[in-house]
């Protein structure tokens, strides 16, 4: 059921992006590039990265690891990030720019997943392979890898947390609850809803759980651009239409950034603070969740995550099979794209400094 509601997820995104217009189906190669890079590539490569603009802290940190793992694998790099204003558009340019820079592989972190087709299509064309990161790119043949948190895990541990966290507050219920989901320009944004709504669909449908807006479809929930202040406008305007005197438990937030937002029209608005969750470990959404404000966040270590990508490419450059460990789950529309997925873990305070044992930047945090 997993599978189907990952390749679902990603069908959909797709589907809708070729709706508005956002993607082309793209009638290349069927086997990306991956056969065209088999023999491998000179040790000192150059490698193009490309990621969406700076709009959290992990994709701010992935840039430096990027250059640093890289630069120890021997390989020369260009990492470019997309303009906050432009996004799409720079990212489409900086990977055409890499193409023609003669780069031997590009790892793309998507600004939007549908509209890359014709970028790894030219990719494609010039036998470099392509890497997915973090975002599965849509509606192509010519993506060759996929790297990630397993992110309909990801989903579902942040709707166990929501109820784990409400109970702890309040035995019993019934509990208010609100959805936010994330960007509907991101494929990961309807697998993070999906796992999450898996575990607390059946506790809606039983009526322990209730979602006092009626707020429940992805198109409603979903929060454009990732951005703070789109989270923050649409949580006051829940509390003005439907928490007059009605208590909020808790709210589902897709990552730290939104939950702060969240926590912050919540505290402006004079209402006790609800159990919200969150995603990616930000510095700050640590400091809050130690300091018992926000629930709970995922950590979903980039040091790894980058990690994993560099080894990919560095054995597409000595011509051996990259490894992966789920052949089955992500279809983008056109094909499964081969992926590798690594666990996500469910942080809260009272597993916060066990949780990050290993990260000098947030266990400090976690003490005192």
């Amino acid at each position: 059921m997993k599978k189907m509601l990952i390749a679902t997820a990603a069908i959909a995104a797709a589907t809708a992006l070729a709706l508005s217009g956002c993607s082309s189906r793209d009638g290349g190669s069927t086997g990306g590039s991956s056969d065209a890079a088999a023999a491998g590539f000179p040790a000192d490569s150059l490698i193009g990265v490309a990621l969406p603009s700076k709009t959290s802290e992990n994709w701010v940190l992935a840039g430096g690891l990027f250059e640093d793992d890289l630069s120890a694998a021997g390989f020369k790099s260009d990492i470019q990030y997309a303009g906050a204003s432009t996004t799409v558009k720079d990212q489409q340019d900086q990977i055409s720019a890499m193409i023609t820079k003669g780069a031997k592989a590009i790892i793309i972190g998507a600004a939007d997943g549908g509209q890359l087709a014709t970028q790894v299509q030219a990719a494609a064309d010039a036998g470099i392979p392509v890497i997915a990161y973090d975002r599965l790119i849509l509606n192509t043949p010519n993506v060759d890898y996929y790297v990630a948190y397993d992110n309909f895990k990801v989903g579902e541990l942040q709707g166990q947390a929501l109820l784990d966290g409400m109970k702890a507050k309040k035995p019993t219920g019934p509990y208010n609850i609100e959805l936010f989901s994330g960007s509907s320009d991101d494929a990961n944004s309807a697998v993070f809803f999906d796992g999450a709504m898996s575990v607390l669909q059946p506790a809606i449908d039983s009526g322990d759980v209730k979602v006092v807006s009626g707020q429940t479809d992805i198109k409603q929930t979903a929060t454009a651009g990732w951005k703070a202040e789109n989270a923050q406008s649409r949580m006051d305007s829940l509390l003005t239409s439907s928490y007059g005197s009605t208590e909020l438990d808790g709210v589902l937030s897709p990552n730290d950034t939104l939950a702060r937002a969240i926590i912050t029209s919540v505290k402006a608005a004079g209402k006790p603070i609800p159990v919200v969750t969150g995603q990616d470990s930000e510095v700050e959404s640590v400091k809050s969740i130690m300091a018992g404000e926000q629930y709970s966040t995922i950590n979903k270590d980039t040091r790894n995550l980058v990690q994993q990508a560099v080894d990919m490419v560095s054995q597409l450059q000595k011509g051996e099979k990259v490894t992966t460990n789920d052949d089955e789950s992500y279809n983008n529309g056109v094909k499964v794209v081969p992926a590798f997925l690594l666990d996500p873990v469910i942080v809260t305070k009272e597993n916060a400094a066990e949780a990050y044992a290993n990260d000098p930047t947030l266990l400090p945090l976690t003490q005192g």
